[in-house]
Parts: structure tokens; C-alpha cells; sequence
């Protein structure tokens, strides 16, 4: 008796061997038919502009064969050279902060109550295209601290340490009692004398740049033994004042520094009010004053942030503002999947937070971490808005990446498809053991 008799079920007879090819043939036709719409779609955008751009790679600009010279070019041009370089920088540094600031985010705000709304708006850039986000810190890092939030802030913390001086374009006119004394100072024409005013006026400072506390000018009043004199900015707004006198709608030079000299040393030294007024002991009677070079050098405008040597840096530290969100909400997710009871055990055998998160909470992260590395380091071969928009044109070699060059060399003024072909081969294959990996570290997971 077979188990299907047993069973109260009579036997079947298998199909013919010919109707199971039947029936396998069908299926194959029917998964056929349903994949071929997506099979022409990946040959005509995918497997065709890849077999084209390979083939094109091998001609010169007007079609020409050119073997291997546009592959030549790549590593002989100094500026296809430098994109190579800014990419490896790229590659190295962008996704390795950017996942190390997701890490860290993700960590800390598990620990405090408003973690929701941080997560939030450190995510909240993701929604930013790459081209807004590129005008963003074009203005962001502006020179002039006036409109640029990164020399704002990089200027005052400067300040704060050493203030800059007031009057950079300050100077005597030929009809002041002073003059020109080397090294950018000026001094007196004549010492000065004890009981006799001592006037220091200036022009070329504009008014609307006058320091804040600045009042009126005051007329020297003498001092007894002493020096008493002002320095002022001998410039009526709307015209009618009169040089070398104080009058009523002029402003004092405040904090402007004054040395009394006597034989080339310094015997005395003041700064003037915010009326402009000073005063000097009886050892200035007879010694010339001096206005050192620091009360007219350039106030410390920042740094040059899109500059040479800082561009590539600072367009990575946009893409880091962008993009550390993203790992931040990835890693977070790993964490909320994470056992409990490992950590608490190893806070029970002694461990410190330093150390559960260093030998248990990242090893348990690992393959995530993985996951936001690997992905980062594919977008970031292919970045290109961010360059193009943020760098000036003054400094956009200085930041040249393969996908820019790639861009400049197919469609700029001197345009070569062969050349801008090749490079994109090159990226392909830069991008492939990346993937490769990534598909490798996947299936794996999968297994376990």
C-alpha cells in the first residue's frame, strides 16, 4: 500500500516528462515577458550609454581613433590630475566624518528627551537640493564678514583676542600739523610744549564706519604741566568745517593710540577718548607724538574660505552638513534594533560609557556603519553640484573633481567627448569595486 492509499487519497500518475517542460517553458515565457519591458529600459539608459562612452573613450574630439591618448591624458594633465587628488581627498575624509558625526548624533540623542526634534533638524537638510544647498555656502563663506555667517563668527571669536585697530585708511592731509614717519606711523611736525594744544586731526575714515561709542569733538583744554590735545576726524558731513579745527559736528578718533617720543624712545603713551581728547604727563613737553602703525592697519577680515587651499575643505564640509543626517538616521536605526541586555551586562561587569561604546555598542553597529560608509563613498565619486556652484572661478581648479572635469571636458569651450569619455570610464571603475564590495558584504547578511 503507497502513503497516498494509506492516507485515504487515491494514487496520482505523474505528468508526462514532455508536459513538465510544458509547464517549465510557460513560466520562463511569462517571467520573460514581464522582465523584457525592464530589460530594454536598462540596455537603452544603462548597458548602451556604458558600451558607448567606452568605445567613444578610444577617439579624439573629431571622431578619430585615438587608442589609449585620452587615458594618457588623464594621469599627464596636471589639472585632470588634481580632480584624481581632490577625489581620493573626497573619498577619504567626506564619509568617514560624515558617518562619524551620524554615529555620534545618533548615540547622544537616544539619551535625552528632545532627541525627536534634534534628529530632526539635523535630517532636515536631506530635503535640500545639492544645487540650493551649494548657493547656501557660496553665501555662507563670503569674504566679507558683513555678509558671510563663516567669517562672522571666525572674526568675532578673532576679536575677541585681539582687537582689530579702528582707522585702517586713516591719513593727514598736507595742511595737518602732521606728517608721514615711516613704517606707516605719522608724526607731530613740531614737539609738542606743556600748556600748548596739541591737534592730531585725520581724514579718510568714512563716518558711517566711525566706532559706535565715538562723540563729538571736544577742544583741547590745557593740563598744567601736562600735554592735553585732540584727535579728531577733521571732516564736516555735508561740507563748511574748517581744517585743523574742532567743529561741533566732527567726531573724536576714540581709542586712537598717541606716543610722546624723545629721541626715537617712547617716554609716554595714552589713548584718546571717545571725544578724541588725551593727555599726556609733563615728561611729553618737548617730544614729538606719534600715531603707531597699529591704529591704521587692515581690521582682520576672516579667512579666505574659497580660496586655494581651503576650498576643497570647506565644499566637503557642506557636503558633510547635507549628508551626516542621513547617517544619522541609518545608525539609528541600528541602535533601536540593538540588545539591551548586552549593554547593561557590560555596564554590570564595570565598564565605563566610554568603554560600552567603544568595544560593544560600535562592534554591534559594524555592519550598519558599512551600509552609510559604503553608500557615501559611491556618492561621493560622483560629486559635482556642490563644486561647481560653491568654488569661484578664481579657484575651481583648486577644487576640481572627476564628475566637474568630466563636465568641462565634454561640454566646455574646448570640449572633447573622447577625453570627457574616458574619465567617465575611469569613474565607472572607480565606482565598481566599491559596488562589488557592497554586493559581496550584502549577500553575506543575507546567508547568516
Amino acid at each position: 500500500m503507497t502513503a497516498a492509499t494509506a492516507g485515504g487519497r487515491p494514487d496520482r500518475p505523474a505528468p508526462p516528462a514532455d508536459k513538465r517542460r510544458s509547464v517549465t517553458g510557460t513560466r520562463k515565457a511569462v517571467a520573460a515577458a514581464f522582465l523584457l519591458p525592464a530589460l530594454v529600459l536598462l540596455g537603452a539608459l544603462v548597458v548602451y550609454p556604458i558600451g558607448y562612452s567606452v568605445h567613444r573613450s578610444f577617439l579624439d574630439g573629431s571622431g578619430g581613433f585615438a587608442g589609449l591618448d585620452n587615458y594618457t591624458e588623464i594621469f599627464t594633465d596636471d589639472t585632470i590630475l588634481t580632480a584624481v587628488r581632490n577625489n581620493a581627498v573626497w573619498v577619504v575624509v567626506a564619509p568617514t566624518v560624515a558617518t562619524a558625526l551620524g554615529l555620534i548624533f545618533a548615540v547622544l540623542t537616544e539619551r535625552v528627551r528632545w532627541g525627536t526634534a534634534f534628529k530632526l533638524i539635523v535630517f532636515m537638510p536631506m530635503a535640500i537640493s545639492m544645487l540650493a544647498a551649494g548657493i547656501i555656502f557660496r553665501l555662507v563663506y563670503e569674504q566679507d564678514p558683513q555678509r558671510g555667517v563663516a567669517n562672522a563668527v571666525w572674526v568675532g571669536v578673532h576679536d575677541t583676542f585681539d582687537e582689530s585697530a579702528g582707522f585702517p585708511r586713516a591719513r593727514p592731509l598736507p595742511v595737518h600739523p602732521l606728517k608721514a614717519g615711516g613704517g606707516g606711523t605719522f608724526v607731530t611736525e613740531e614737539p609738542v610744549s606743556a600748556g600748548s594744544p596739541a591737534l592730531l586731526p585725520l581724514v579718510g575714515v568714512a563716518p558711517g564706519s566711525m566706532p559706535s561709542d565715538a562723540r563729538p569733538a571736544r577742544p583741547p583744554e590745557p593740563s598744567g604741566d601736562g600735554i592735553a590735545g585732540t584727535a579728531w576726524l577733521d571732516f564736516t558731513r555735508g561740507g563748511g568745517g574748517r581744517p585743523n579745527t574742532v567743529d561741533p559736528a566732527e567726531l573724536g578718533l576714540t581709542g586712537l593710540l598717541v606716543e610722546a617720543v624723545k629721541d626715537g624712545r617712547v617716554v609716554a603713551a595714552t589713548r584718546a577718548g571717545p571725544d578724541g581728547s588725551f593727555t599726556l604727563p609733563a615728561a611729553a613737553d618737548g617730544a614729538l607724538l606719534r600715531l603707531p602703525a597699529e591704529n591704521f592697519r587692515e581690521p582682520y577680515n576672516g579667512l579666505n574660505w574659497l580660496g586655494p587651499s581651503l576650498v576643497t575643505p570647506a565644499v566637503i564640509g557642506s557636503y558633510v552638513w547635507m549628508w551626516a543626517g542621513f547617517a544619522m538616521v541609518l545608525i539609528a536605526a541600528g541602535l533601536a534594533g540593538m540588545p539591551r541586555e548586552l549593554l547593561e551586562a557590560a555596564r554590570v561587569d564595570g565598564a565605563n560609557e566610554w568603554q560600552v561604546f567603544r568595544r560593544v555598542t560600535v562592534p554591534l553597529l559594524a555592519p550598519v556603519l558599512a551600509v552609510v560608509l559604503v553608500t557615501l563613498m559611491i556618492n561621493v565619486l560622483k560629486i559635482f553640484d556642490l563644486v561647481f556652484v560653491i568654488a569661484p572661478g578664481s579657484s575651481q581648479d583648486d577644487a576640481n573633481v572627476l564628475a566637474l572635469q568630466l563636465y568641462r571636458s565634454s561640454f566646455g569651450t574646448d570640449a572633447n567627448l573622447g577625453l570627457g569619455s574616458a574619465i567617465a570610464v575611469l569613474l565607472l571603475l572607480l565606482v565598481l569595486p566599491v559596488m562589488i564590495l557592497n554586493i559581496r558584504r550584502m549577500r553575506r547578511e543575507g546567508r547568516r
